[in-house]
């Protein structure tokens, strides 16, 4: 049997003070356990030179590197810098205790955590001066304090952190894997609707897909058979995922290929299936072939707005060149 480490930060937190609900969600550190390295050997990530694009006041490119299918960018929190994960399911920014243990913290009593393997506490909260990438910067942060020892272990790197949607809803940005780039655009009010990348000039290479924002998750439409889905698009999400009370039809598509055992974060642990999903399509967009793991999305629900049907994550965003606009919810999928 396989083995497979689920690195799933995805908490639900309940916050009585501002009455804040959010999820952080998946990602999975994807890795045979027999292969983990231990933390005293985590390396250091090599990052590529980004290439010499003309930039504005509001317009950069970021290189990235990855550890297995997580994206890392160089970032900075007060004065140290390191490698983040970037994790549009995630809300703000999250740091990893063991840097940053030093730092006042506060906790709730009614904070309440879970996840897809079952309940997980001590989620504890820090401010810091200022948290930098690119051209974006902020001061006086509010970050959440967790253990990611769990991902470092995994991936034999040293991570300091999540960098989450509340520091790229106003920014239009392209993933290109090809070349490990990123392209962000701090998206002004007086071109709110008006924006797009040069990248976007020829509409012919790329259909746009249209997406909402729910509790900082990015979500979008499709259909399979006669079942409309809902899915999340994650990119820290190392696998693609199916909810396993979806209708047998779905099923009856993906072609069982193993099994997988996940280990949450509180080291409970689930079994769960893997296979090929045949006849995928989004917008104009059709998959023949995509690898999911299927297994039950119930701990993961909305506070308020029911379910979602799966994940859509690096096996399906490293196929193409990938773009989203934040501010006017479009998403750009390359031909």
């Amino acid at each position: 049997m396989y083995k497979a480490t689920l690195a799933n930060y995805k908490i639900i937190i309940v916050n009585k003070r501002n009455i804040l609900i959010y999820l952080l969600f998946i990602f999975f550190c994807f890795s045979v356990r027999a292969n983990d390295v231990p933390i005293k050997s985590i390396h250091t990530i090599r990052f590529l030179q980004s290439e010499n694009i003309p930039s504005d006041d509001a317009s950069f490119v970021i290189p990235f590197s990855r550890a297995g299918n997580l994206i890392l960018l160089k970032a900075v929190v007060d004065d140290v810098e390191g490698n983040f994960v970037l994790d549009s399911g995630c809300p703000s920014l999250v740091l990893n205790i063991t840097y940053f243990r030093d730092y006042p913290r506060t906790s709730e009593a009614d904070d309440d955590s879970k996840g897809i393997t079952g309940g997980i506490s001590n989620v504890e909260h820090t401010s810091i001066r200022n948290f930098k990438f690119g051209k974006k910067e902020e001061y006086n942060v509010l970050a959440d304090l967790v253990n990611l020892g769990h991902i470092e272990n995994a991936k034999g790197v040293k991570i300091l952190g999540l960098i989450g949607m509340h520091f790229i809803d106003d920014c239009e940005m392209i993933i290109d894997h090809e070349k490990s780039l990123i392209y962000f655009h701090i998206i002004q009010k007086n071109e709110s609707s008006t924006y797009k990348s040069k990248l976007l000039t020829d509409t012919s290479k790329y259909n746009t897909i249209p997406f909402d924002i729910t509790d900082n998750r990015i979500i979008v439409k499709t259909q399979l058979g006669e079942k409309k889905l809902r899915l999340i698009i994650d990119c820290a999400a190392e696998t693609n995922v199916l909810d396993s009370r979806l209708p047998n039809s779905i099923f009856d598509k993906l072609s069982v290929t193993g099994r997988v055992l996940l280990t949450g974060v509180g080291n409970k642990k689930i079994e769960a299936l893997k296979g090929d999903l045949k006849g995928f399509k989004i917008g104009g967009k059709s998959i023949n072939s995509l690898p999911f793991i299927v297994t039950n999305l119930e701990k993961t629900c909305f506070s308020y707005s029911g379910c979602i049907d799966g994940v859509l994550g690096f096996d399906f965003l490293s196929l193409q060149k990938i773009g989203f606009n934040f501010v006017t919810h479009q998403m750009y999928l390359w031909k």
